[in-house]
């Protein structure tokens, strides 16, 4: 997923089997990353998602893991009237955004992408769990993909109770620090690299980030960076970052990456209506923030 990924697990391990238990719980956590990435990247050929759009226009049977991130993703397109789209990937490789991580290499692409496409020509169905694209598309699931690992992770850790999970930034954190309290978070400064913002207090819920200083845009390319706004493939550049806190992070991070594209006044709006918590920045340093924001003074 382009990122790494750390797991940190309180108070358990005072003998070696809890340590055990631990590792075990850790170790499943872990592999849900593994799992969801090899369903849903757009960056290895041999992926689920990739295999899926070679299949145009017939219904493919596809695993929980991509049905669940590709439905969630086209359910926020629809609430947003595409300001999110999960059929952006092919702008996103168009400004150069299609480089392997690990690798550098880039990935090509064979299908020829039809314009005017949108997440309109994706049809899900959910008694046949099936998916079926309408005309060549390439999905970009990336913040669906990594918000559904963590939720996963974070299931599989539950028994720990008292544990936090990092994934590039993007977290969710159960109970309690290790002394006791709700985990306090910080939130970058957009504009101050090593910088705090502000920080928060919390327990029980996920905390994801959407910024313009992530990922910029390749050389050769116009300037920019990686949040598209999927309705004419530029950068959206109305926002410098967004702080989503929700109960998943799945809701988190795509709602993070929505408000981003939609910016302060429809994005608050958004997050507001469906009673999520959030902070949006904008490149003046301006704050929009809900009224419930965990924020530490």
């Amino acid at each position: 997923m382009g990122t790494v990924v750390t797991v940190q697990v309180v108070g358990h391990g005072a003998d070696e089997a809890e340590r055990a238990e631990r590792q075990a719980a850790i170790d499943e956590s872990l592999g849900w990353f593994r799992q969801v990435e090899q369903a849903c990247t757009r960056f290895d050929p041999a992926s689920e998602l990739m295999r899926l759009t070679q299949q145009i226009g017939h219904p493919v049977v596809v695993s929980p893991l991509l049905y669940e991130a590709v439905r969630f993703a086209l359910i926020v397109a629809e609430e947003t009237g595409g300001a999110f789209d999960p059929t952006v990937g092919h702008r996103m490789a168009e400004r150069g955004f299609n480089r392997e991580y690990r690798s550098g290499e880039v990935v090509p692409s064979s299908l020829p992408i039809a314009s005017g496409g949108s997440f309109r020509d994706v049809l899900l169905n959910p008694a046949k769990r099936t998916i079926t694209l309408r005309r060549p598309l390439i999905l970009d699931l990336g913040a669906a993909a990594k918000g559904l690992a963590i939720d996963l992770a974070a299931r599989s850790l539950e028994d720990m109770e008292n544990f936090l999970i990092d994934a590039g930034g993007d977290l969710y954190v159960g109970g309690h620090n290790a002394t006791g309290r709700p985990w306090s978070i910080g939130i970058k400064h957009p504009r101050d690299p090593g910088a705090l913002i502000e920080k928060l207090s919390v327990s029980d819920l996920a905390v994801c980030t959407s910024g313009d200083y992530e990922r910029r845009t390749p050389a050769g390319q116009p300037p920019g960076h990686h949040i598209l706004d999927p309705r004419d493939g530029t950068s959206a550049n109305a926002v410098a970052s967004v702080t989503v806190v929700a109960p998943s992070a799945l809701v988190a991070d795509v709602l993070a990456t929505a408000v981003f594209v939609l910016g302060p006044v429809d994005g608050l709006a958004l997050l507001e209506r469906h009673g999520i918590e959030g902070l949006i920045l904008t490149p003046a340093l301006e704050r929009h923030a809900t009224p419930g924001l965990p924020l530490i003074a």
